[in-house]
């Protein structure tokens, strides 16, 4: 998406240990009219397969998601990376490796919030070793739901995320593909 290459080319930095830094408008101060471009176009993408619900990860995901979702006029779910006082026992669970944090996490939902009639489309910010993809199918698939595939806004096509999640035969729709990025040479995208 020539939009979003644009933004990243213009905004995004380039940091210690392979980070791209999209907090200027994506996942620390939110852009919201250009985040809505991006809701419009996962729409297009997927809007011919009976989506019902929108599934993300705290804390990144949850505006894009919500910003998609208003296109196809579902409710966003997202899973906790902690468990809380109001969320009780009734949980699905999986276990994510953070590529940006350097750490595992446990996330949970709510069983009421996923059931087996859902089709489910995962939208996440970006895509690098695909544990975060991974443990969000898993909890849908804990719940005998249908997922529809995965809205990635950025995927680092250099790591090994995109096949992990393509091999479980996941839909995989990535709004801006990096082939290579360093402090000297930039961010290169791949080829269409």
């Amino acid at each position: 998406m020539k939009l979003l290459e644009d933004r990243i080319m213009r905004d995004a930095k380039i940091g210690e240990g392979d980070v791209l830094k999209v907090d200027s408008f994506l996942n620390h101060q939110i852009d919201v009219k250009f985040l809505c471009e991006l809701g419009k176009e996962f729409h297009r993408l997927f809007a011919d397969c009976g989506v019902n619900k929108i599934l993300t990860i705290e804390a990144s995901g949850i505006g894009i998601a919500c910003l998609t979702a208003q296109y196809f006029g579902v409710p966003v779910v997202f899973a906790k990376k902690t468990k809380t006082n109001n969320i009780y026992s009734d949980v699905y669970t999986s276990t994510v490796e953070s590529y940006t944090h350097k750490r595992s996490y446990e996330i949970v939902v709510s069983k009421e919030f996923l059931l087996p009639e859902d089709r489910v489309l995962i939208i996440d910010d970006f895509l690098a070793k695909g544990s975060a993809i991974c443990a969000l199918s898993d909890l849908i698939e804990s719940a005998g739901a249908h997922t529809v595939g995965a809205g990635i806004v950025i995927e680092k096509s250099y790591q090994s995320g995109a096949r992990l999640v393509r091999e479980r035969g996941i839909r995989l729709e990535s709004l801006a593909r990096i082939e290579s990025m360093s402090v000297s040479d930039g961010v290169k995208f791949v080829a269409e």
